[in-house]
């Protein structure tokens, strides 16, 4: 027996059990409920037809005599009815339910007094259900029964009290109930196993309905229609299966995106890659072809030139594939920061240094401020220098002639804050949120476009291999400034 058709009968066995018990419960339950409903019809069919006993023999008999009872003329009369309806068993009370006289067929009164209380809400009632009363040959069982005042004079001296249903009538009713049990719980199996019968056809109709829309999803989706998922929030098994399969739908359409955007990038990546390069490339290849061709014809000052223009584009060149190569190993978490304590303002003077000469080229203020004794950071020294290098080179390229770059450098609760501030033409507030992605650029038109855009990239991913982040502000035509913040040096941090 295959794994496939044990489940299968798993699945039979557990419907065929809900389907027993139902069957069970509801037999019982029809069972319980027709008994009552019996009980109830009888009862109240009992207390409509003989509810005025109690007020015949107040009428009729007047079983008072001077305020006592007046049994010579009442026990005849009494026993008559008795005898014609054996269920009536009728007592005489005085004012407070103390039982004074009863007739009775036999002598077995166990209580002597009548919950007063409840012979006057029965009173009380005109129509509708009338509350039950206290038996007293039977305490602590509510009967049925008749009331009615007695007067004498026109002063309420009793009240005539019959309980309207005897042993004998209970006897009887047992009885009967037995057999009427009996039949119900005949016709009510038959009844109930055609009603599970219609239960279960409706049951697998739903079930099976249920696993074909599934079905009929999971093609779609087979077909290319990423968007079919399966209606409905069930529970149990089949709910299962319908959250299992949109979350798994979600998966791979959520693959499906990365890999086109992965797709979308690589495409970027060499478009941006074939014309960023292109341009060095055609200069180093214009002016190395002038100069081979025109070699006998050109002054010692003219090769001199065109061997410096070609010396700046392979300048160019190398430091565009550098940034790419550094941008992929970052991208592929290939770079892992080997971290250590130094002092920054000694590093960021070191770089300054080296930017200086630039700086007079251009008549550019370099400017580094910084609060003495500063605490050192613990962080990788060489990528902290690869991202204080881009932050400056940004700097420099929107930062026109006469201008000024300012390094701060403050220390804060944890850390050092580093701030590179210049007075360039600024970013536009929609261009701050995409500046730090890959391959983006500001497009100015008062400044050509340079390099692959991916410096800012790189000091992002450096940043985020520290646990920091790189933050901006700016106001198109005031400069902007960047700035992030490295950890200080703590023997925990080793």
């Amino acid at each position: 027996m295959s794994v496939k058709t044990i489940r299968g009968n798993l699945l039979f066995w557990k419907i065929t059990a809900v389907f027993s018990v139902l069957l069970v419960i509801l037999g019982v339950v029809y069972m319980v409920i027709g008994s009552k409903l019996s009980r109830s019809y009888y009862t109240r069919a009992h207390q409509e037809l003989y509810g005025n006993v109690a007020s015949h023999l107040a009428n009729v008999t007047h079983p008072l005599k001077n305020g006592k009872p007046d049994t010579t003329v009442t026990h005849d009369i009494i026993h008559s009815m008795m005898v014609a309806n054996p269920s009536v068993e009728v007592y005489l009370l005085d004012t407070t339910g103390r039982i004074t006289d009863f007739v009775v067929p036999d002598k077995s009164v166990q209580q002597h007094q009548v919950n007063i209380s409840r012979v006057k809400e029965w009173l009380a009632v005109k129509d509708g259900e009338k509350p039950m009363g206290d038996n007293p040959k039977q305490p602590g069982e509510a009967s049925i029964f008749s009331a009615a005042p007695l007067y004498e004079n026109g002063v309420l001296m009793g009240y005539v009290y019959a309980v309207l249903s005897s042993e004998k009538q209970k006897e009887i009713l047992n009885t009967l109930n037995s057999d009427l049990s009996f039949r119900l719980g005949k016709y009510l199996f038959l009844s109930v196993l055609l009603i599970a019968l219609i239960v279960g056809i409706i049951t697998f109709f739903l079930i099976t309905d249920s696993i074909c829309q599934i079905a009929g999803v999971v093609r779609k989706f087979k077909e290319g229609d990423y968007g079919a998922r399966i209606e409905g929030h069930a529970r149990g098994n089949l709910g299962m299966l319908t959250s299992t399969f949109n979350e798994m739908a979600d998966v791979i359409v959520d693959n499906f995106d990365r890999i086109s955007a992965t797709d979308k990038f690589r495409q970027e990546l060499i478009a941006n890659i074939s014309h960023d390069l292109r341009t060095p490339l055609s200069i180093i290849q214009g002016y190395s072809e002038t100069l081979l061709i025109k070699k006998d014809n050109l002054s010692d000052a003219e090769k001199t030139k065109y061997l410096t223009i070609v010396q700046e584009s392979s300048k160019k060149l190398s430091v565009l594939v550098e940034q790419l190569f550094q941008y992929a190993k970052l991208e592929a978490n290939q770079v892992s920061p080997e971290k250590e304590q130094f002092l920054l303002n000694e590093l960021v003077a070191d770089i300054l240094s080296a930017y200086q000469l630039k700086a007079r080229e251009r008549n550019i203020t370099l400017t580094l401020e910084c609060t003495d004794g500063l605490p050192p950071v613990f962080a990788d020294i060489a990528l902290t220098e690869r991202v204080l290098q881009n932050l400056i080179d940004n700097a420099f390229k929107f930062t026109p002639d006469g201008g000024s770059i300012t390094i701060r450098l403050k220390a804060l609760h944890a850390g050092i804050q580093v701030q590179v501030t210049d007075t360039g033409i600024g970013i536009a507030p929609e261009d701050q949120a995409y500046i730090f992605e890959r391959y983006k650029q500001l497009h100015n038109d008062e400044l050509p476009k340079k390099g692959m855009g991916i410096g800012l990239a790189i000091v992002k991913k450096i940043l985020e291999l520290h646990q920091s982040s790189i933050q901006v502000t700016s106001t198109p035509g005031n400069g902007a400034a960047f700035w992030f913040e490295l950890p200080q040096f703590s023997r925990s941090a080793i």
